[in-house]
């Protein structure tokens, strides 16, 4: 079975107003933790992981965040060598880093290159500046494709660029243009997600006084329609609702989440699956650090999952794929409800009869309300 690493580096430049993840900025931080030595806290959880998970060879890790690349090219490389030399790597592992443009340059993408890295991952949410502003972003237009350029240039196999469409403001012809900077950088995989405000942001207290326009889902969708159509026509294939690659380009390691295979989550607030037992880290840095020191596990809490929990994520992840899931792994009970789903053309008729359950076009739309059918 497939075994993952995830890496959690929990860190920020500044904070975005519409991301409620697990990071913290300098500020925020003060002096609780040292950027330039967090690297070595977390090489000590891979240490430990591997006298609990044993000998299991990684074949997909993902540096995520917060910021990777706020760290050092070296740094990051170490991490990496030290799952390598703890664990081993098959030979044709996938190995992500998240980054955002204005964290990495030639020399720097290069360097992470020539450690072992494969695969990147560029926020660049929009081409428009006047999207960037409301999403508090730092970089500019056209830096995120230059990146990619770049990273292609220095020999990375696969690189994404993040999309976030949705956004007050954004017209059609903002999206288009973003799309076309996409295409012009030559990548592989693209990831576009609809604007959520998250309650506790920034964003959520603008919209909460009027100072921005909530979200439309109707204009959401026909943006999704929008995004859907122009990476079509360019060669890409959707693989999950959110997610689109040409041909080889799919993203292994989240296809690993996404069918409930195991990974081991490294990091402060990084979850980890294994063997049907879940568990999650303490979220602050400072915290993580001194459970791992004084208890010599920085897990905050775990369950072990019970059959009707790994049911109800199997069909959550599982419908939300291109290829779909076998009908038997739905409830029985909600058999009909499928048949039904096929008759508003939410789900594939073919497919049902075949023994599976797959979108339709008009399903990936409506996915959310789908899974909440098939599990009653």
């Amino acid at each position: 079975m497939p075994f993952g690493i995830y890496v959690h580096v929990p860190f920020c430049a500044s904070r975005c107003g519409y991301c409620d993840f697990n990071t913290y900025t300098a500020t925020e931080l003060g002096t609780s933790v040292t950027r330039d030595t967090f690297h070595r806290t977390l090489i000590d959880e891979i240490r430990y992981a591997r006298d609990i998970a044993g000998d299991r060879e990684v074949d997909t890790v993902f540096f995520g965040g917060g910021t990777p690349t706020l760290l050092e090219a070296d740094a990051l490389n170490e991490i990496l060598a030290s799952i390598r030399d703890e664990f081993g790597l098959t030979a044709d592992a996938e190995v992500t880093t998240e980054a955002n443009p204005d964290s990495v340059d030639a020399a720097k993408l290069a360097a992470l290159r020539e450690g072992g890295f494969t695969r990147i991952s560029l926020g660049m949410q929009s081409s428009a500046s006047n999207v960037l502003k409301v999403l508090e972003r730092t970089h500019t237009p056209g830096s995120s494709s230059a990146m990619a350029k770049a990273a292609r240039a220095v020999g990375f196999e696969h690189v994404n660029l993040d999309l976030i469409y949705g956004t007050p403001g954004e017209s059609d012809d903002d999206l288009r243009r973003s799309l076309d900077e996409v295409l012009d950088a030559g990548v592989d995989h693209v990831s576009a997600y609809s604007l959520i405000v998250e309650q506790g942001t920034p964003l959520a207290r603008k919209v909460a006084r009027g100072e921005i326009a909530e979200p439309d889902d109707d204009i959401a969708a026909g943006r999704y329609e929008l995004v859907d159509s122009v990476l079509r026509d360019a060669g890409f294939d959707w693989y999950e609702v959110s997610n689109w690659a040409k041909a080889g380009g799919e993203c292994r390691h989240n296809l690993a989440y996404w069918r409930g295979t195991d990974w081991w989550g490294i990091g402060p607030g990084a979850h980890s699956h294994l063997a049907g037992e879940r568990w999650w880290n303490h979220k602050h840095p400072a915290t993580y650090a001194e459970a791992l020191v004084q208890v010599g596990s920085p897990a905050a809490e775990r369950e072990v999952l019970t059959p009707e929990q790994v049911q109800t994520e199997a069909v959550m992840l599982g419908v939300r794929l291109a290829e779909g899931m076998p009908v038997a792994a739905i409830p029985v009970e909600s058999r009909t409800a499928a048949a039904a789903l096929v008759g508003r053309g939410l789900l594939d008729g073919e497919a049902l009869l075949a023994g599976r359950i797959q979108l339709t076009d008009s399903g990936r739309l409506l996915a959310d309300g789908v899974v909440r059918e098939l599990l009653g």
